[in-house]
């Protein structure tokens, strides 16, 4: 089987050191994120935390200085070009990073390696959903990052791809109304994806049954804006014992999806907003069959006492198939569900450059998991469905690579 280029609906950026010191504007320069090169002391991952040091004496470690915020690049996140067993917690360098990490050209080279059309890229230092900017204390400057940020993204990280990087944009999150500016401002040059929380509440946000965030899913819908949630967009991954190491997280990191999922199929924002798109990514798919099936049965069985009776008009699942996407890159067991998963629902993704990422072998990746399947099913999942959920320029009857 030969298999059509592929779009990436989950990848990531390490941020450039110049970014902010170019797309900030002067005034807020000496109060935003600042690059630094320095040592890093001992550094581990308990209970879904980072901790760490700074230390001169130590390996040394690119970093970004904000506020009382220090945060540094690790080899986990910049993975790739590294043996397995080196994919670990230690600091790291962008001199250190494959190029593609932080250069928009070289990861165009990268692509063209993997098998990969286009990729849709997630921040690093601002966090999945922008958290970064969030918690600052002074929000002139933090908004002032927001905008920094989407301008770089749209007109240097994505400017010169010929739109085979696609922007993802950040919003304020402290501010329903400066976010419903910033997606309308977006949208205006071409923008068709935010990043969102998959649980604001987890943020100290209000959560999305209580109505404040109807401006932003109306401003989404308006613009045919997507709502992408990565796994860890609520700043917590799931745990089990709170010394248990960090390979539970890992195994676990779909819960988040799977309870945020749960969350909109509930909230009646599918049904007030019924052309909004939601896509969950890094979750993997191999959890929605029961997911659903559990949902369509509360609504069912316990509507009434469960608060959902006038709420939500027809089975929870429709709304799933009508809006929602999910994403994946190794789950077999969502394959063999496909019918139920949804086969114009599930999008494929390449994580690079984390340590999940099948890079550089993500055609033998998808071929392993689409083969048997037909060429029209293989068409929506490697791309035809992103193309539709982000109503790409793509030509869908493009010829496969050779």
């Amino acid at each position: 089987m030969e298999l059509p280029l592929i779009i990436s609906v989950d990848d990531h950026v390490i941020e450039p050191a110049h970014l902010f010191d170019t797309w900030l504007p002067a005034a807020y320069r000496d109060r935003g994120p600042r690059p630094l090169t320095t040592g890093i002391g001992a550094l581990e991952y308990t209970g879904g935390k980072y901790r760490f040091t700074m230390d001169p004496d130590g390996p040394p470690a690119d970093w970004w200085i904000y506020e009382d915020l220090a945060f540094p690049y690790k080899r986990n996140i910049a993975a790739v070009g590294f043996d397995r067993d080196r994919m670990t917690l230690e600091g790291i360098t962008r001199a250190e990073m494959r190029p593609g990490c932080w250069d928009p050209g070289e990861r165009l080279k990268d692509m063209d390696l993997n098998h990969v059309e286009a990729s849709l890229c997630f921040p690093t230092f601002p966090r999945f959903c922008g958290q970064t900017f969030a918690e600052a204390q002074d929000k002139e400057v933090a908004l002032a990052c927001v905008r920094a940020y989407n301008d770089w993204m749209v007109e240097e990280w994505c400017g010169d791809s010929g739109g085979r990087l696609i922007p993802l944009c950040l919003i304020p999150l402290w501010d329903v109304n400066l976010a419903v500016r910033e997606i309308h401002r977006n949208a205006a040059r071409g923008v068709r994806a935010v990043t969102f929380s998959e649980i604001p509440t987890h943020l100290g946000l209000p959560s999305i049954h209580s109505g404040y965030w109807d401006p932003f899913f109306a401003a989404c819908q308006e613009t045919r804006t997507v709502i992408a949630m990565h796994i860890g967009s609520s700043s917590q991954m799931p745990a089990a014992s709170p010394d248990a190491p960090p390979a539970v997280q890992a195994t676990l990191s779909f819960n988040n999806a799977m309870a945020s999922l749960a969350d909109f199929l509930f909230s009646g924002v599918l049904v007030r907003f019924p052309r909004l798109k939601l896509a969950y990514s890094e979750g993997q798919m191999g959890w929605i069959p029961y997911a659903l099936e559990r949902a369509d049965d509360v609504w069912r069985e316990h509507r009434a006492w469960g608060g959902v009776r006038d709420l939500i008009p027809e089975p929870p699942s429709r709304y799933y198939y009508r809006q929602v996407y999910c994403c994946f890159f190794r789950d077999k067991h969502g394959i063999a569900a496909l019918d139920t998963v949804g086969r114009d629902n599930a999008t494929f993704e390449t994580d690079y450059p984390h340590v999940d990422s099948t890079f550089p072998h993500t055609k033998a990746v998808a071929l392993e998991h689409v083969q048997g399947l037909d060429e029209e099913t293989v068409h929506k999942l490697l791309r035809g469905n992103a193309i539709r959920m982000l109503g790409l320029d793509f030509d869908s009857a493009r010829p496969a690579a050779s």
